[in-house]
């Protein structure tokens, strides 16, 4: 079996049999990659794998290919660094459920795509270290996801406009069609775009504010990628958040 090195965010997992599972990555290496990890509930040796396989969490691991097998195998896998709040703070980790299923929903190329790795990677440093703004932290992702995904919109903002979500334009006037953001959506669109993460605390919304761009959101990205739709954990966030 071939060796490899690289590194990974969690995105989801399947459990197979008694002791074993299928982790599916977002790596540097390889894209979307799902692995066979066994012995992931055992309690003897090292101790459970389980800690490690939790939503965008970061590792780092020495990989085992075989053309002959469907799924790859880790021959080493541990933290790609320390989460210091994440599994300990609901919300983050509500956040952190939403982000990986989104990215395991949305994701399907086996490819390396550096930008994508390294904005996912990034995020989840992002969002462990942030002390203001985390209710905010998954429209930014959303819209920020938008232009790795290739959709991002295609001019530049204006005080005033509305966005065209058919079009991917912001326009002064206000299309015919259902397909568009509010002027308030779209001016926070073009804001959140724009935003350092550090910064996300200065944007003062309420839950019904939130709650209403999320949805614009979705309608956007399903206007470009159906299985926006299959997204569960968005109920979860609209509750929490």
């Amino acid at each position: 079996m071939k060796s490899y090195k690289g590194r990974g965010i969690v995105l989801h997992t399947l459990k197979y049999g008694d002791s074993s599972m299928v982790a599916f990555l977002l790596t540097d290496v390889g894209g979307r990659r799902s692995y066979m990890v066994q012995g992931v509930r055992s309690h003897s040796g090292r101790g459970s794998k389980l800690a490690l396989f939790q939503p965008m969490f970061p590792l780092e691991f020495e990989g085992l290919s075989s053309p002959r097998q469907q799924m790859d195998r880790f021959r080493e896998v541990r933290a790609g660094f320390p989460l210091q709040s994440v599994p300990f703070d609901v919300r983050k980790s509500t956040m952190a459920l939403f982000m990986a299923e989104v990215l395991y929903r949305l994701v399907r190329e086996s490819e390396p795509n550096a930008a994508l790795f390294d904005f996912a990677w990034n995020s989840t440093a992002a969002l462990d270290a942030l002390d203001t703004g985390v209710a905010n932290f998954h429209l930014w992702f959303l819209s920020q996801l938008s232009c790795l995904l290739g959709f991002r919109p295609g001019n530049e903002y204006r005080p005033g406009a509305w966005f065209d979500i058919r079009e991917g334009l912001y326009t002064l006037t206000r299309p015919p069609h259902p397909g568009v953001m509010t002027q308030e959506n779209s001016a926070l669109l073009n804001r959140l775009l724009e935003c350092d993460v550090r910064h996300l605390g200065d944007i003062p919304l309420g839950r019904a504010q939130r709650t209403e761009f999320l949805n614009a959101l979705l309608t956007y990205f399903g206007y470009h990628l159906d299985a926006v739709s299959a997204i569960q954990s968005v109920h979860i966030l609209k509750e929490v958040f």
